[in-house]
């Protein structure tokens, strides 16, 4: 599914065929989590093959990098290079970038210096499809964020997504919601989450939930449209009385929600504020309108 035969890797520094990389079975990464990464989409678009906000993308890799103690030896620079080189070897127009920084041969709770970065990409759908989706309020919570950086997409924190993902779709629903370690409720497993009441959005603050590049994207979406858009924090029991809703993230791009538990939302989602930004998103990567590109 993800690579062939032919498909070619960036790894350490060299650019190799996929099935003859390999790596340490003793990685610190795989037995304790500590590796951070990105997820990141190319288009193809009138101005030939853009990545959209490589920049952002990478300066979070950076951060993350940065707060698990992990001397990430490339620049941002550097990086949206070596995706942009990535893409051409394997003749990508359209394609998710999988960038993966994960550290060596170390049994101990401590920083390792051997640090290994590998970029992949593939072509890949939208991760949850183009239909309205059927929510289910998670049993399972946010990490509390004195337990660790949860705005930095580190690789061990993605076994609280998991669990949450696979306790939905165990009980027929197509995605999970979390709550923060106060009941409040904060993202989906690999998406941020927006609810619409009254001509308004509403999401939850940064604190306890990813600063999502796409989340980002539909500020600035919705300041353009003249749409108000508040961060605070309100309890499931709001979603309740809620227009409509919407997750969005890279991987999922910006994609409705039909229900949450059993509460249908009564606004139509293409008479909502999500659709329009749901348009007006894919016009800006289809097209290039965001220009914060390497070139």
């Amino acid at each position: 599914m993800y690579y062939n035969q032919e498909t070619v890797i960036f790894l350490n520094g060299k650019f190799v065929k996929a099935n003859e990389a390999n790596a340490s079975l003793y990685n610190q990464t795989m037995h304790y989590g500590n590796g951070v990464f990105e997820g990141i989409r190319a288009y193809d678009t009138p101005d030939g093959v853009r990545i959209f906000k490589a920049k952002e993308h990478y300066e979070r890799l950076q951060y993350s990098a940065k707060v698990m103690h992990i001397d990430l030896p490339y620049s941002v620079k550097e990086l949206e290079q070596i995706s942009y080189k990535l893409l051409e070897l394997n003749n990508f127009k359209d394609a998710y970038i999988r960038p993966l920084v994960y550290l060596g041969d170390n049994m101990s709770l401590t920083p390792t210096n051997e640090v290994h970065v590998v970029m992949m990409a593939w072509e890949w759908g939208k991760y949850l499809g183009d239909s309205l989706l059927r929510v289910m309020l998670s049993s399972f919570q946010r990490p509390n964020p004195k337990s660790c950086f949860v705005e930095a997409k580190v690789v061990g924190h993605y076994t609280n997504s998991i669990l949450a993902t696979t306790e939905a779709k165990s009980k027929g629903y197509d995605e999970a919601l979390l709550t923060d370690m106060n009941g409040y409720v904060a993202e989906g497993p690999g998406a941020n989450f927006f609810i619409e009441k009254d001509g308004k959005l509403f999401t939850a603050p940064l604190g306890n939930i990813l600063a999502g590049i796409t989340r980002q994207t539909v500020f600035e979406i919705g300041q353009e449209l003249g749409y108000e858009i508040v961060e605070k924090f309100f309890t499931p029991e709001e979603i309740f009385n809620a227009d409509s809703a919407f997750f969005c993230g890279t991987a999922a791009e910006v994609i409705g929600i039909q229900s949450v538990n059993d509460y249908k939302f009564p606004l139509e989602w293409e008479d909502s504020i999500g659709a329009v930004i749901q348009r007006k998103y894919k016009r800006r990567v289809a097209f290039n309108e965001y220009h914060n590109v390497y070139l």
